[in-house]
């Protein structure tokens, strides 16, 4: 039978009646990673856990706008250094991470992405990265073209670039194409209706846009590798016209299976299963804080050691305390739904 040859971490029986639900098989490396090692980040918010945890391990994390020597780390933190491995702020969709490296490509600044609110003019690609703005177009052209330079930097001396994705709601100016990260309107510029539309980007727009992405990273570095991974935040709002909670399953889904879709085909591309293990139905609501939105420290420090823990070259790290409850055998003796897949749990090992 093709199920009495799988390992424990293939049966959910077995999983279950494990205190860490066996989240060791959850993430087996197509490579490893080793001390030393340059990685690079990007990504929605929840990537920026990645990059804190990387400075703090063996690896060397890609910083190619590192803040002013004497800027206050709240400052710093506040004009967007430090939490990527460039100032792009966060990049929620591949739509984003497409354009940005397209940009880099042709160091592009395009002058329809500038948005104004009061006598300061703000960059629309990453309008949070210089909370009060510029004073001029002038230098704002000359930032973003700074900018460019030093994403397009990050390929030369990178040997693994991770990128988060974390939406795929967007704005979209009907003219250009371009995306923003948040709506017009929002942190500056004016939303104009007849300019500004609403994109879902579906799982065919996703891929196409994520495979462009990674055939532009690997013109700039052919030998880099990228490891993807899936925010477990939810949408704090939709604009789909849906409730928000069908809104989230669709777009995390779309992202799940498109990341799926890029490992598949490429040995030098892989997925860590952070999203698995945040969201997954043994751990339930306990990764989140009370809001419901936000991912606990604790758990945060779970995803990252089983992360670390894939990869023992770069040193012992903590193992997460037990994550499951006992299972609870007259539970699925009470269950009377006839599920023919049900009976696979009979091959699993006693």
């Amino acid at each position: 039978m093709p199920y009495s040859d799988l390992p424990d971490h293939a049966f959910w029986r077995l999983c279950r009646d494990s205190g860490d639900f066996l989240l060791p098989g959850l993430y087996q490396p197509k490579f490893a990673l080793e001390p030393g090692m340059r990685i690079a980040t990007a990504g929605s918010c929840f990537a920026q856990n990645i990059g804190r945890y990387v400075r703090a391990s063996t690896l060397e994390l890609v910083d190619v706008e590192p803040a002013p020597a004497t800027m206050p780390a709240e400052a710093a933190q506040r004009f967007g250094y430090g939490l990527f491995s460039a100032r792009y702020g966060n990049v929620y969709t591949a739509r984003q991470l497409r354009q940005l490296l397209e940009d880099c490509v042709s160091e592009t600044v395009d002058d329809s992405a500038i948005w104004t609110k009061g006598d300061r003019v703000y960059d629309a690609l990453r309008p949070n990265t210089e909370p009060e703005g510029y004073g001029s177009v002038a230098e704002l052209r000359a930032h973003r073209l700074d900018h460019l330079r030093r994403v397009r930097s990050i390929f030369g001396q990178t040997d693994v670039f991770v990128f988060t994705l974390g939406l795929t709601e967007a704005w979209e100016d009907a003219g250009t194409g371009r995306v923003y990260p948040t709506a017009p309107g929002v942190i500056a510029g004016e939303f104009d209706a007849a300019r500004h539309r609403f994109v879902n980007l579906g799982f065919a727009d996703t891929l196409e846009d994520m495979a462009a992405a990674r055939a532009l990273m690997r013109d700039l570095a052919p030998d880099m590798r990228v490891l993807l991974t899936v925010s477990p935040v939810p949408l704090t709002a939709t604009a789909s016209g849906h409730h928000v909670l069908r809104a989230t399953t669709y777009s995390k889904s779309v992202l799940r299976a498109v990341a799926e879709e890029m490992v598949l085909d490429d040995a030098a591309t892989d997925y860590f299963s952070s999203y698995e293990i945040i969201t997954g139905i043994p751990f339930g609501a306990r990764m989140y804080e009370d809001n419901l939105r936000s991912v606990r420290r604790e758990a945060v420090d779970t995803v990252m050691s089983c992360f670390f823990g894939a990869h023992p070259a770069l040193g012992p790290v903590s193992r997460p305390a037990a994550l499951v409850a006992p299972a609870d055998p007259e539970a699925e003796a009470r269950d009377d739904v006839i599920c023919e897949e049900a009976m696979l749990d009979a091959f699993a090992r006693p």
